[in-house]
């Protein structure tokens, strides 16, 4: 992965921070959120559900950025772009549950809309820094 993303950036993605995930709406215009997420070494996952906005954004055009902006010095940032590659089916809010606690919330339950969460795959395939 030291051939997309830097080494010495990688901590920005394997450590608990938030980071901004940048859709295309069908009116093309972008849409931008900040979002839980969790990087495999090879992908980056998301939950979410299949009845806002952002999934059906994706639907629409399945590229997707992420921007996290480096919480030691606010002046770099590491900027993953790729696409929608795979959408996994999560009707039990596992997904959701994991992410909660690997963001500090250690009796994280399922969400009530778990019966339409699902966890959202992302390439990793271009990064910008500073």
């Amino acid at each position: 992965m030291t051939d997309v993303i830097p080494a010495h950036l990688l901590p920005l993605l394997e450590d608990p921070n938030y980071a901004y995930l940048g859709t295309i709406r069908p009116d093309n215009t972008v849409q931008v959120n900040p979002m839980w997420f969790l990087f495999d070494g090879e992908t980056l996952r998301f939950t979410h559900t299949t009845k806002r906005a952002k999934y059906r954004n994706l639907q629409h055009n399945p590229s997707m950025s992420l921007a996290i902006i480096d919480p030691e010095n606010p002046f770099h940032y590491l900027e993953v772009r790729g696409r929608l590659i795979e959408v996994v089916p999560d009707p039990e809010g596992d997904f959701y549950v994991t992410l909660g606690k690997r963001y500090g919330n250690p009796d994280q339950k399922a969400p009530a809309d778990k019966a339409d969460r699902v966890v959202l795959v992302m390439s990793v395939e271009r990064s910008t820094t500073q």
